[in-house]
């Protein structure tokens, strides 16, 4: 159920035009231009490597929406009532990143779940205070997240992809996690294409 209604989100997001189909040509024709946009639009082989593009795109795109903004605004909440910010979306990917790639996939349970705490369930947002030092822990915090889960996923052989998990009191196949990643990622994005345009007008896929 959780692949298919991954599926089906990431369906609904490209018929919308956040991101073009992959026999389209580039990803990005709006944010930058072409020779400078840093997201690939390969031909992958095989289901791995094509998570694996869609999933780095995706990571992309959220740095990309970040780019050139100071603390204060990487923190404003830009869409009210929501508590959403740009840096908040940071923090809770890390978070998201940890808990899938480092605690389901891989079982790692010792460590205190990232950006989270008893008193603050939401504390990957509330957390997410406009302040220049907060915004470089942050970046890291996330970078470090992607660079481990990147090590994994380049050990990950092909056939191990159907390996069940346990996740959510039930168990999922290794793929199903994978894609939720990505759905995750998909999600975000848009909400960040949002908070964007508020903070400064600039609009772009």
């Amino acid at each position: 159920m959780l692949f298919l209604a991954a599926v089906e989100l990431l369906h609904r997001y490209f018929l919308t035009g956040a991101i073009r189909p992959r026999l389209g040509g580039a990803v990005s024709k709006l944010w930058t231009a072409t020779e400078d946009d840093p997201r690939t639009f390969g031909q992958p082989v095989g289901e791995k490597a094509t998570y694996r593009e869609y999933l780095g795109n995706y990571r992309l795109t959220i740095e990309m929406k970040c780019d050139g903004l100071d603390a204060e605004q990487l923190g404003r909440r830009s869409v009210p009532p929501s508590t959403l910010s740009l840096l908040g979306l940071v923090r809770h990917l890390a978070q998201m990143e940890n808990h899938w790639f480092q605690r389901v996939l891989q079982g790692g349970t010792a460590a205190p779940c990232l950006y989270k705490r008893e008193d603050g369930p939401d504390w990957d947002f509330g957390g997410a205070v406009p302040d220049p030092s907060v915004v470089k822990d942050v970046f890291a915090a996330w970078k470090a997240e992607i660079a481990k889960a990147d090590e994994w996923l380049d050990a990950l052989e092909e056939a191990d992809l159907g390996r069940e998990v346990p996740a959510d009191g039930g168990s999922h196949a290794t793929r199903d996690v994978l894609v939720h990643v990505i759905e995750e990622y998909a999600r975000h994005a848009g909400h960040a294409d949002l908070l964007r345009e508020c903070i400064d007008g600039r609009t772009g896929l």
